[in-house]
């Protein structure tokens, strides 16, 4: 059979045209566009400056308290009980009694064996079951003790664990006062609300000043005068001292206030 080259390109350039014509054509009919936007959005928590994520602010446990209902605490108490007893007296299960478990000592009640997680968190039983203690760990005990043998979950409800440790006060022949909520910080608005009337008030003040000019000498001590009773008396009282300057400049005319002065100075 001879070799016949040309035939040879001939069939390499038809290959080529054919491949690159199945090229033009799917990529007209599969329009190859990409999408506006690529994958989905996974929403990533706020971190703070130093990279680490913020964590979400938690209500005090003396706020919650306030609201707190004992009755719906002792229907919460319903999955403890197989657990723990929290009658005076009552026996150990899986857990120590919990009768006048508020302020209590942590890892210290009589007959019952603790784990070494929870004898380690105790500090010797210079720990106690305050309110926050017990608001941490009910919440979970295993993130708060790491190694605690208590097997429960916790409870990530805020209204279940103050329901819950409200009841668990009433057990006790003499129960623990709640904390007291934290008041709202109001000194903030009154700052500026003082702050806004004593400025107004000292523009009057500035402004007598400038007018009598023979009468500096005796305007100065008014103005401290009226100064130290602003820090006594409050805005009220800046408004009726300051208004006495500008009923003077008003009578004064310039032209007396320069004539007065040889009589000052004598």
């Amino acid at each position: 059979m001879k070799f016949n080259l040309n035939m040879v390109l001939a069939a390499l350039l038809g290959t080529i045209f054919v491949l690159m014509t199945v090229s033009f054509v799917s990529e007209a009919i599969f329009d190859p566009r990409p999408p506006e936007q690529e994958g989905y959005v996974i929403a990533v928590p706020e971190s703070d400056a130093g990279g680490a994520p913020a964590k979400p602010e938690e209500t005090p446990i003396a706020v919650l308290l306030a609201n707190a209902d004992a009755d719906a605490g002792a229907r919460v108490f319903k999955r403890c009980q197989a657990c723990h007893t929290d009658t005076e007296g009552g026996p150990n299960k899986v857990g120590p009694n919990l009768w006048n478990i508020v302020n209590r000592p942590i890892a210290t009640h009589e007959g019952f064996s603790y784990s070494a997680a929870m004898q380690e968190f105790s500090n010797g039983g210079e720990k106690q079951w305050t309110y926050e203690n017990l608001d941490v760990f009910i919440k979970a005990p295993k993130k708060d003790v790491p190694g605690t043998a208590m097997g429960f979950a916790g409870l990530s409800r805020d209204e279940d664990r103050a329901d819950l440790i409200a009841y668990l006060s009433t057990m006790s022949n003499d129960p623990v006062p709640f904390p007291e909520p934290p008041a709202p910080d109001e000194t903030a608005d009154a700052g500026a609300a003082d702050g806004g009337e004593t400025g107004d008030a000292a523009a009057p003040a500035d402004s007598s000043e400038a007018a009598p000019a023979a009468d500096d000498s005796e305007a100065t001590p008014a103005a401290d005068d009226s100064a130290s009773g602003d820090a006594d008396a409050g805005p009220a009282n800046a408004e009726s001292t300051t208004a006495e300057p500008a009923d003077d400049a008003e009578a004064t005319p310039p032209g007396s206030a320069d004539s007065e002065q040889p009589e000052n100075s004598q």
